[in-house]
């Protein structure tokens, strides 16, 4: 199962302290929008996010159709068909994409001690 690109996205208090702080850790900006509350950050192959006043807590984060530098992949496996290769599988959904649709979609999974887990394909 190809999942895309992984990071984790943190709920932050104050975006600007956190940005600061990661950065001194090595990480640099990769993308977002810090005056929208949300930043995504990078240092070598790992990949956070930075979301102030966006989720109640962390979340572990895959982007189909994306590598780890947001660069789109020529092959991928679309988030409806991960969708349903998961639900076969027993997985309970907590929001589903909508099977109707192509292009962008996400749904979000939870693993058995609570941990958030949002599949987001943005293409």
């Amino acid at each position: 199962m190809k999942l895309g690109a992984f990071s984790v996205s943190l709920t932050v208090k104050d975006i600007h302290k956190s940005k600061s702080f990661y950065e001194k850790l090595g990480f640099q900006d990769l993308g977002g929008d810090i005056t929208q509350n949300w930043l995504i950050m990078k240092n070598e192959n790992c990949i956070i996010g930075l979301f102030q006043g966006m989720f109640e807590k962390n979340i572990l984060t895959f982007n189909p159709g994306w590598n780890e530098n947001a660069q789109n992949l020529e092959s991928f496996t679309d988030v409806r068909e991960l969708q349903k290769q998961l639900k076969e599988n027993g997985i309970t959904m907590l929001t589903e994409a909508d099977d109707s649709t192509e292009g962008p979609g996400y749904f979000t999974i939870e693993d058995p001690d609570g941990n958030q887990i949002l599949v987001d394909q943005h293409r």
